[in-house]
């Protein structure tokens, strides 16, 4: 996986810097994303790992409907047998958007669904403490047994029921 995203690493970068002095990040954000699925596919994979897959088919079945600029990156990942890394550049062209963008994306899972103002009140606290605006992607996870866990890049906040008893279990066990 390390190797992986070292390799993917330059083309992330790439990609990002052309988006971005087009002002189509967004475009290549839904077009990386896209691709990356279609990509991670396992029969894809197999016929992306093909020497005979010409980069005009790669091109057709990655980048059909995308722009130019991007049409001509999938060439380029298909010349230099990269094709099999697009989940990680989508991954890693991501990150570097939105840190271009001074955007935090976190996860909340919560034990329950939060209500709006609750929802609003942990981005509202997210925001001060990363001082960037922040993107929320909610889920529900019941074995949390109360409260959330909060998962924004490498910050991990366990405010859970769950996480608070294995604590205490952990310190009551040394």
């Amino acid at each position: 996986m390390s190797e992986a995203l070292t390799l993917a690493r330059p083309y992330a970068r790439a990609a990002h810097a052309v988006a971005r002095d087009a002002g189509h990040a967004e475009a290549w954000s839904q077009s990386l994303a896209l691709a990356a699925r279609i990509a991670a596919d396992p029969g894809v994979a197999v016929l992306l790992g093909d020497p005979r897959l010409r980069p005009r088919d790669a091109r057709t079945l990655l980048a059909d409907g995308a722009d130019e600029a991007f049409g001509r990156f999938v060439d380029e990942l298909a010349d230099n047998g990269r094709l099999a890394l697009l989940p990680e550049i989508s991954g890693l062209y991501e990150q570097l958007r939105a840190d271009a963008e001074q955007v935090v994306k976190a996860r909340i899972t919560s034990a329950a669904a939060l209500a709006p103002a609750e929802l609003e009140g942990l981005v509202a606290a997210l925001r001060r403490r990363f001082g960037r605006e922040v993107e929320v992607e909610t889920a529900v996870d019941p074995g949390l047994i109360g409260g959330a866990v909060i998962d924004a890049g490498d910050t991990v906040i366990d405010g859970s029921l769950r996480g608070k008893l294995q604590r205490m279990q952990n310190a009551l066990a040394n």
